[in-house]
C-alpha cells in the first residue's frame, strides 16, 4: 500500500473523480459505487478515545463488513502508535499529517474523530479526494463551517453520515411515522436533557506527564501541537503548549461547544428527525442560560446550561444539560391530541381535551367500548385521558453500520449533512446566546446568525 503522495496527486484524484462524473453520472450516483463483495479500505483520523473506540470496532467488524482499516492518522504520537498496533499494518500505517490519509488512493472513507474545531476541514478535504467520511458529532465549531460541509456534500455527491447515534435507534424513526400520520396532532414543544455528576469536573480526564511539543518527534511523548492548533489554517489561536487544552479541549471554547455541542447535539438531533424530518429544520429563536455554578477551575464553558429553541414550523424544543447533578428530564415530544413518551417503544398518552381526535388517529392501537349503566349512562372505557397508543420500534443498523451500508447500497443516512447541519446552528446560536448574553435569531435568506 503506497502511504505517501503529494498534493498533486491530491488534485490529480479530484480532477480525475470530477471528471469521470461529469462524464456520465450524477456525482450523487458516482459516489454510492461500491461492489457488495467489494472490500472497503477505512482510514481513522483522531485516535484519542472516540477515535481508538471507532477503530476497535471496525477492527472487530472486519470479516463480517468486508472492511478493513488500513490507516490511522493523530498528532499525538502515543495515540498513533496504539491505533498502529491495533489495525496491525506495519510500521507504514500511521501518519501525524491528515493530508497523507487523503492523498493515500487506497483509503476508500475516513472516519473524522478529531477536536471539533478541525471536523470540517478534513470533512471538506476528504470528500474533494473522493473519500466518503464518517464524522464525528458535533458537525463543526462554527456555523460557517457547517453550511460549507453542507454545500461540500451536495456538491462532491459524497456519502457522510454526521456521528449523534441516537438517529440510528428505531424509537426516533417511529416517532417521525407516527408524527407524519397526525397520531399526536400538531407537535407544540419538546423536552429532553443529558445530565451528569462527579468529584472531579466534567471533562477533566488524565493527562499523560511528560507529554508534549518539546520531545524527539519519534518518541511516544510528542505532540504536534501547532497541527493540533490548527492556527496556521485559522482554526485556533496560536498559544504556548498547554496540556489542559490539549487533554481536556472540552473545557474551552476555542475548540468545541462545551455541554451543548458534545451532550445535546445527541438530543436535538433526533429530535429533529422526529419532528421535522430526515433532512432536520432551521431555527428562527434561539435564547440559553446558565453559568459554571460549582466547576470553577480553568475552564470557560459552563457546568450549567439550557436553551430553547424556537422552530418556524410552530415548535420549541427545551434541552438541559448540566454536570452537576444528574437527574434530568425524560424525552418527551407533546402534541396538541397527544404526548409522545420513549418507553419500550413508542407511547402516545392522549390529552383528554382533544381524546376524540387522539382516538380517530389512533383507531389501530387504542381499543375502546361502551358499556350503559343501571341509569342508563354511557360509559367509555378508557375514561377521556386515559388511552395510550403504543407502537413498536424495529431494531435498526447501528450508526456505523448505516453509514457502510449507506457506501455500498446507497442506503438513507441516519443523521445526514442537511441534519447535522440543521442541529449545529441551533446549537451553535445556544452557545452564543449563552456567551453574549443574548437571543439569538436566524436569517434564512443570507443564513447568519445575529443578536435579537
Amino acid at each position: 500500500m503506497t502511504q505517501h503522495h503529494t498534493s498533486s496527486r491530491r488534485l490529480f484524484l479530484k480532477a480525475s473523480a470530477a471528471t469521470a462524473v461529469a462524464s456520465w453520472l450524477p456525482a450523487s450516483s458516482y459516489a454510492r459505487i461500491m461492489g457488495s463483495n467489494e472490500r472497503l479500505h477505512m482510514a481513522v483520523v483522531g485516535t484519542g478515545g472516540m477515535g481508538t473506540g471507532h477503530t476497535n470496532n471496525l477492527v472487530k467488524r472486519k470479516a463480517e463488513e468486508n472492511l478493513d482499516v488500513i490507516q490511522v492518522c493523530d498528532v499525538y504520537r502515543r495515540r498513533l502508535n496504539n491505533a498502529m498496533k491495533i489495525i496491525g499494518h506495519g510500521d507504514g500505517c500511521g501518519t501525524m499529517r491528515h493530508e497523507e490519509v487523503l492523498d493515500n488512493r487506497d483509503v476508500d472513507a475516513v472516519v473524522i474523530a478529531t477536536p471539533d474545531h478541525w471536523h470540517t476541514r478534513i470533512a471538506i478535504e476528504a470528500m474533494e479526494s473522493g473519500k466518503d467520511v464518517y464524522c464525528e458529532k458535533p458537525l463543526s465549531l462554527t456555523i460557517p463551517q457547517a453550511l460549507e460541509c453542507r454545500d461540500a456534500v451536495h456538491r462532491t455527491g459524497r456519502v457522510l453520515q454526521v456521528g449523534p447515534q441516537r438517529t440510528s435507534m428505531g424509537e426516533f424513526w417511529t416517532a417521525r411515522k407516527a408524527i407524519e400520520d397526525g397520531r399526536i396532532g400538531k407537535p407544540v414543544w419538546s423536552q429532553s436533557s443529558y445530565c451528569r455528576n462527579s468529584r472531579g469536573g466534567q471533562f477533566n480526564w488524565g493527562m499523560d506527564p511528560g507529554a508534549g511539543p518539546d520531545n524527539d518527534p519519534a518518541s511516544d511523548d510528542y505532540v504536534d501541537w501547532d497541527r493540533w492548533l490548527g492556527h496556521e489554517h485559522g482554526l485556533a489561536e496560536e498559544i504556548a503548549w498547554n496540556p489542559d487544552h490539549f487533554f481536556r479541549f472540552r473545557k474551552y471554547f476555542a475548540y468545541n461547544g462545551g455541554v451543548a455541542t458534545d451532550l445535546l447535539y445527541h438530543k436535538l438531533a433526533p429530535f429533529l428527525l422526529a419532528i421535522s424530518g430526515p433532512d432536520g429544520e432551521y431555527p428562527r429563536r434561539v435564547v440559553a442560560s446558565g453559568g459554571r455554578y460549582l466547576e470553577k477551575d480553568e475552564r470557560d464553558i459552563p457546568d450549567s446550561f439550557m436553551m430553547m429553541v424556537d422552530y418556524p414550523s410552530e415548535h420549541t424544543v427545551v434541552l438541559v444539560s448540566v454536570m452537576t447533578n444528574d437527574l434530568g428530564v425524560p424525552d418527551i415530544i407533546r402534541g396538541q391530541y397527544g404526548t409522545m413518551k420513549f418507553e419500550n417503544g413508542v407511547s402516545m398518552h392522549e390529552q383528554s381535551t382533544w381524546a376524540e381526535e387522539f382516538r380517530a388517529a389512533n383507531r389501530d392501537t387504542v381499543k375502546v367500548s361502551t358499556t350503559t349503566d343501571e341509569k342508563g349512562k354511557t360509559i367509555t372505557t378508557p375514561p377521556h385521558g386515559q388511552a395510550v397508543s403504543r407502537l413498536d420500534a424495529p431494531g435498526r443498523r447501528d450508526h456505523m453500520g448505516n453509514f457502510l451500508d449507506a457506501i455500498r447500497n446507497g442506503d438513507p443516512l441516519s443523521c445526514n449533512v442537511d441534519l447535522g447541519a440543521s442541529t449545529m446552528v441551533a446549537i451553535k446560536m445556544a452557545v452564543e446566546s449563552y456567551r453574549q448574553d443574548k437571543v439569538m435569531l436566524w436569517d434564512a435568506e443570507s443564513e447568519t446568525m445575529r443578536p435579537a
